[in-house]
């Protein structure tokens, strides 16, 4: 058994006894027992991802800059980066249309009772997303410091700044090659630090399952699990048409990248954090057989802009919101919606690092259309049960995207084996 399915068997093993643990709390313990159990255990999932946090820049940086400069010069940049926004935004549109009609056709909010709805629980939430504007976005992309944008992992700012840096590097010509060859041994002392991080993940698996079990109960599964449902049917149709367009492109090799990001897609599914699988992401699509200047360019655009699963869960929320309340202006108006569809391509753009990101935009995108903030509060305690399902479909959909530019690229080798300087 590889290593790679030996950490998936033990994620999967981690989040069957995270569910019992917190089941067990959950049903036999007071609520004050619970809580202290539910904030404690957490702290495990808190430390495996605050490890990945502390790579994911560095390795975004390195990747990035190496990638660039092995691209060589402006105009293949320019063409991969061209190839890959085309995918990016395709995927996107067609996830939120997704969303958009399943939502239309399930009707999952109407006659949801929302007279209860626990307010409080919003109140950070509305905060980040206080008034989404354009001035906003800007910040979000354009940085006014790396140290910054490495400091918060603002991973949108670090792929401006990277691109900058590489494009400049590769001017150098043969005075850049030394800083090249640096970057490149330190990219691969950050991908080696992944295989240690990644030992924690079990345990990390483990905190996120039974916290989130001792605080609800499996009751929450049942309130909520025609809208969990629903949006999982959404994102199986979603996987059956990305993996069509896969086939299409990759053929026969399909199979073999799905098992490859098997064990980062597992780790997605118990995080609910994207972030948690960027490293170990770069270094299976690698050994897939995509060359690493494709890799490390397209993947971390990716992060940014080709978040699928997201896509659809916030044109779905926002429905299902709309429905809940019975406001008809969106409901019944499929204009709206269209308009709706096309604010949440842009205002999805900048918010790649947030956790929570797609209930943030729903947020602050619903206010424009009217939507009512309590809203979210009424799909925040499932929210993390769809969180699993959007992060595991965004790391499908960058894994695709970065095979297909790199067959686009005629850069996909056939080995798929290890390279030699692993």
């Amino acid at each position: 058994m590889s290593s790679a399915n030996k950490l998936t068997l033990y994620i999967f093993i981690a989040m069957i006894v995270g569910v019992l643990a917190g089941y067990l709390v959950h049903e036999n313990y007071p609520a004050a027992t619970i809580k202290s159990f539910a904030d404690n255990v957490k702290l495990l999932t808190t430390i495996f991802l605050r490890l990945v946090q502390m790579i994911i820049a560095p390795i975004v940086f390195c990747t990035l800059v190496v990638g660039i400069a092995k691209l060589g010069d402006l105009k293949t940049v320019g063409r991969v980066g061209g190839k890959a926004m085309l995918w990016f935004i395709s995927a996107s549109l067609i996830s939120l249309a997704l969303g958009l009609v399943l939502v239309t056709f399930f009707k999952p909010g109407v006659g949801v009772d929302v007279s209860n709805v626990d307010k409080t629980a919003i109140a950070d939430l509305v905060d980040k997303s206080k008034g989404f504007s354009l001035a906003k976005f800007v910040e979000h992309v354009v940085p006014k410091s790396v140290v910054e944008a490495m400091a918060t992992n603002e991973i949108l700012q670090l792929v401006v700044f990277s691109i900058f840096f590489g494009i400049a590097l590769t001017a150098l010509g043969k005075r850049g090659e030394t800083i090249i060859h640096a970057f490149d041994t330190l990219g691969h002392v950050m991908l080696k630090m992944v295989g240690y991080v990644m030992f924690m993940a079990p345990l990390g698996v483990f905190g996120a399952m039974a916290s989130a079990i001792a605080k609800n109960g499996l009751g929450i599964l049942s309130t909520f699990g025609m809208y969990v449902g629903e949006f999982y049917i959404g994102l199986l149709l979603l996987w059956l048409l990305m993996l069509l367009v896969g086939y299409f492109i990759l053929k026969n090799r399909l199979p073999h990248l799905l098992r490859r990001i098997a064990s980062p897609m597992a780790i997605a599914f118990n995080t609910a954090s994207s972030e948690a699988v960027y490293p170990k992401l770069v270094e299976e699509m690698e050994r897939f057989g995509c060359k690493d200047k494709i890799v490390s360019f397209v993947l971390p655009l990716g992060y940014s802009f080709n978040l699928d699963g997201s896509m659809m869960y916030m044109t779905f929320a926002s429905m299902f919101i709309a429905q809940a309340y019975g406001i008809t202006s969106i409901t019944g108006d499929v204009w709206q919606q269209v308009v709706m569809l096309l604010v949440f391509l842009v205002t999805s753009k900048g918010i790649a690092g947030v956790p929570r990101a797609s209930l943030v935009v729903v947020l602050a995108t619903g206010e424009m259309f009217g939507i009512p903030k309590d809203g979210v509060a009424l799909i925040l305690a499932i929210d993390v049960f769809c969180d699993m399902g959007r992060t595991m479909t965004n790391v499908l959909g960058n894994s695709l995207a970065t095979a297909a530019v790199s067959k686009w690229e005629g850069e996909l080798e056939h080995t798929g084996h290890q390279h030699p300087h692993h």
